[in-house]
């Protein structure tokens, strides 16, 4: 099948007027994810996990090597015809949606990709899907309530129903947890992994710098450490005491009980 990313020597650098350098975001990046495959990116803060990202979203370019996404090289595509195949999830795209729409209506929004509601492009059939997508995320009694009030945990699952409007090929996720309490998260977690019984082919990507935040349902895992690979492959074989400590400069210990992580930086006095 064709890999949904499949990238190559991916290098991306910019310019630091102030150094008066180049500065290096990503160093040779090989990576490829294939469909129905669920993946964890993790590195420390600057690692390089949003860039990575960025160029993945087909939003950047690299600078070097080569990014085909979904089967389309970046550089020989109209990058809007591409985007419309690849779901986004954001912390911070909850604060896009601050007009009086209700829960369904910024499900709705997803089948056009806009912020505004489009009334004259959405059918019965697209009601029905985003009807059904709320429900699957156990957001049933959420649809008419104003988004605005909804909790932030509420929130990111509208925004997750929101993504697979389109049913995209390619679901990314970009610390999603982030501000949520407990049950928030764990409700979240488990609606992400309900996409992988109810969207098989489609491959997602998961960027968070805490284990925890991993749903059950991940599959790989890529380890960023300034822009670099330090590991990359199946996640019980990826996420281990060694590689961790090497991705976060410290020492960690890590556990994988019943499908989820945990780890704990280990004192080094």
């Amino acid at each position: 099948m064709t890999p949904a990313l499949d990238l190559t020597g991916v290098s991306l650098w910019r310019w630091d007027a102030e150094q008066q350098r180049e500065r290096h975001l990503l160093r040779d990046v090989d990576w490829t994810v294939r469909p129905g495959e669920h993946w964890a990116l993790l590195g420390a803060n600057g690692a390089g996990k949003t860039t990575l990202m960025n160029v993945v979203a087909a939003v950047h370019h690299p600078s070097d090597g080569t990014a085909d996404v979904l089967g389309h090289r970046l550089g020989h595509v109209d990058l809007r015809v591409l985007r419309a195949r690849i779901g986004l999830v954001e912390a911070r795209t909850s604060r896009a949606f601050r007009q009086r729409l209700t829960a369904e209506q910024v499900v709705l929004t997803g089948a056009t990709g806009t912020i505004a509601l489009r009334p004259a492009s959405i059918d019965d059939a697209t009601r029905a899907r985003a009807a059904g997508l709320l429900s699957r995320f156990g957001c049933d009694e959420l649809a008419d309530r104003p988004y605005d009030s909804c909790s932030q945990g509420e929130r990111q699952r509208v925004l997750l129903a929101r993504a697979l409007m389109r049913s995209p090929s390619l679901l990314l996720l970009d610390e999603p947890a982030t501000g949520l309490d407990l049950p928030g998260r764990e409700a979240l977690l488990s609606a992400v992994a309900t996409i992988a019984r109810e969207e098989p082919e489609t491959a997602t990507v998961t960027v968070t710098h805490h284990v925890e935040e991993l749903p059950s349902s991940t599959t790989h895992a890529l380890l960023l450490r300034d822009g670099a690979v330090v590991a990359s492959g199946p996640a019980v074989a990826t996420m281990n005491g060694a590689n961790l400590s090497t991705t976060f400069d410290t020492p960690v210990r890590v556990d994988h009980v019943d499908g989820r992580w945990m780890a704990r930086a280990q004192a080094s006095w």
